[in-house]
């Protein structure tokens, strides 16, 4: 097998399979797949180039990636292909312009620790839909993943290797043998592609224990194993002499959730791994070599397979791979890259010189933003949706909304004081009588040193503020719940944000009152929403404010900004979301490339559910 280094991919190329399964062929010569998968998503579009060709230079020849459906239809029937990150096409045009080849990895379903697993939240307004498949396909979840390949494939078509594009294979589903046994899905959805003349080449990719068990290939298809490795591919070869196998993922590291001890898998070494690739021709998939961000609310979130413990995905999304979050080259990175390149007859590009940071110390050793408090949230309020809506407090995905924040109102008469129980709500709610703060509950158990400060209980009822402490003798009960990650992986996907259960007031004495007819305002708190607030703060003392700073640069750079003296909260930078912070940890920095800011003046928002008083924000060059 050769590395191929003559071959570019322009111009027609025939890409298969050996005859006999044993390898992958590039115009009937054996070929090795050395890639690296990247999210076009978690990436600025600006940058895309550079870590292309960050890839190229440890050695890789293939990009693969996945495109994740809800990003590019957030709202129902409404396509994006085009705008900043989005525009997939030029991406793969990116990667063909430095000689790369891709693996195309479109879903409908990706996982990869993305909201929903990619699968757009707006399906979750039916109340019986299934996702995915177990058994017999649901078809409103399948005309609307008709719709999303109808649209994504014309796009794809003209960049197949046969259409003189660089896309050597696409991927049908993903980890489906994780999830489920049904063969006919699987073929449906190559079905898919061969109506809009794309017959191919097709692969899955599994685990070799939920392969064999759930047959997750489809007919012809090559087979990627996730963490896969060489006495893998040997393994499955076996049980699949026909088509070609290799390691589709490769991990790194691994992710990572808040509240987790340390970020995790940052001892992974693939040095022995790799070197047994190279020496052994086999195709492999690094994931991720680099990882990026999950900027605004798209990270995902986990379920804990043992306990049903919810972990939500921290904004960061660096997976200890080769090329860091800023696109820094790691020591993990120079010590593969010479691995690979021992084995090639060519010697590798150089490797790119690193994007430039913000100086990020002054006079007194750090450079420091000074937050002022700025607007209140219930200064800034949209009108409620109709009362009719609401009789019962329902998830986001009912009122049309994707992500952010939604405020649950309710007017007490006769307030009495007592406890109020919300049941499991989806994901953490503050709790207010008028304008006096009750405490707050989280989906995710908190450390106690962290909780008690603050009174966040884990599924329990929250302690009301006695009846004297509270001067309206009808208050208003505010319930502000943030959604955070949708569930990305196995059975429990179905994951609505907000509040689901019924609202029960307990009462002094015993007695308990199912609350109705709520006043709801849908906060997703968009671009627009932020770039509009108005600067008032009426009641400063009540959370749920926003603070304002100025970021006075001479040229623009990459930043991270340390959030580890602030509690929970989402910073925009320019109206560009950068993400969520949570003092919980582990993370506590959120990476700002440097295409979001301007030479001169710089906005930075940060809104906080708890803080009232402003503090300090870090500037720092790396994210720990």
């Amino acid at each position: 097998m050769t590395d191929r280094a003559s071959t570019t991919p322009n111009g027609p190329h025939v890409f298969g399979f050996a005859a006999n399964g044993e390898g992958f062929l590039l115009d009937g010569e054996p070929f090795q797949i050395r890639s690296g998968e990247l999210h076009p998503a978690r990436i600025p579009v600006q940058y895309w180039q550079h870590r292309i060709q960050m890839a190229k230079a440890m050695g890789m020849n293939t990009i693969a990636l996945y495109v994740m459906w809800n990003y590019h239809e957030p709202v129902e029937g409404a396509f994006d292909f085009h705008t900043g990150n989005r525009d997939i096409e030029a991406f793969i045009r990116l990667c063909q312009a430095e000689n790369l080849w891709v693996l195309f990895r479109p879903g409908p379903y990706v996982c990869a620790e993305w909201d929903l697993g990619g699968i757009p939240s707006w399906l979750l307004k039916y109340k019986d839909i299934q996702l995915r498949t177990d058994r017999s396909t649901d078809p409103r979840y399948m005309s609307a993943v008709e719709r999303y390949i109808d649209e994504l494939a014309p796009r794809i078509k003209p960049l197949m290797t046969e259409s003189g594009g660089p896309i050597l294979m696409i991927q049908i589903e993903n980890e489906f043998g994780s999830f489920a046994c049904n063969p006919a899905y699987l073929e449906e959805l190559r079905q898919l592609w061969i109506r809009h003349g794309i017959s191919g080449p097709f692969y899955t990719e599994d685990g070799i224990v939920q392969l064999q068990q759930n047959q997750s290939n489809v007919a012809g298809g090559a087979i990627a194993l996730s963490n896969g490795n060489a006495a893998q591919i040997e393994a499955v070869r076996k049980v699949f002499p026909l088509v070609p196998a290799m390691a589709g993922e490769v991990y790194p590291g691994w992710l990572t959730h808040w509240g987790d001890a340390t970020f995790q898998g940052t001892s992974v070494d693939l040095s022995a791994t790799l070197d047994a690739f190279m020496r052994k021709n086999l195709s492999f998939n690094l994931y991720v070599i680099h990882g990026g961000t999950s900027f605004g609310f798209y990270a995902g979130a986990n379920l804990d397979p043992d306990s049903d413990a919810y972990q939500p995905d921290i904004t960061s999304y660096d997976y200890a791979a080769p090329i860091s979050e800023q696109g820094v080259a790691t020591p993990r990175y120079m010590q593969y890259r010479s691995i690979i390149a021992g084995y090639l007859s060519s010697p590798l590009p150089d490797v790119p010189p690193p994007i430039a940071t913000i100086p990020v110390t002054d006079s007194n050793g750090t450079r420091r933003l000074m937050p002022q408090r700025y607007a209140s949230l219930w200064d800034n309020l949209p009108a409620a949706l109709p009362l009719a809506q609401s009789i019962h407090p329902q998830p986001f995905e009912m009122y049309g909304q994707v992500s952010g924040f939604v405020l649950y109102r309710k007017r007490l008469m006769q307030y009495e004081g007592g406890a109020l129980d919300i049941g499991d709500v989806h994901d953490y709610a503050t709790i207010f009588v008028g304008d006096r703060y009750a405490g707050a509950v989280s989906r995710v158990d908190m450390p106690e040193p962290l909780a008690l400060p603050l009174n966040v209980v884990h599924r329990a009822p929250v302690a009301l503020p006695d009846v004297s402490l509270v001067q309206d003798k009808a208050p208003a009960l505010d319930v502000l719940v943030e959604g955070m990650g949708r569930v990305n992986y196995g059975y429990p996907m179905i994951d609505r944000k907000g509040i689901e259960d019924p609202v029960v007031l307990h009462r002094r004495g015993g007695a308990h009152e199912v609350l109705t007819e709520w006043e709801v305002v849908l906060l997703p708190m968009e671009t627009s929403f932020v770039e509009n607030l108005r600067p008032l703060c009426s009641n400063p003392d009540k959370p749920g404010l926003f603070f304002i700073a100025t970021l006075s640069i001479e040229a623009t750079a990459d930043v991270y900004l340390d959030m580890s003296e602030w509690t929970k909260g989402v910073v925009w930078v320019n109206g560009h979301n950068l993400g969520r912070y949570w003092h919980i940890g582990p993370q506590e920095r959120l990476y700002c490339p440097a295409p979001f800011l301007s030479a001169g003046d710089n906005t930075v928002l940060i809104f906080d559910l708890h803080q009232t008083v402003a503090r300090p924000v870090s500037l720092a060059s790396t994210l720990a």
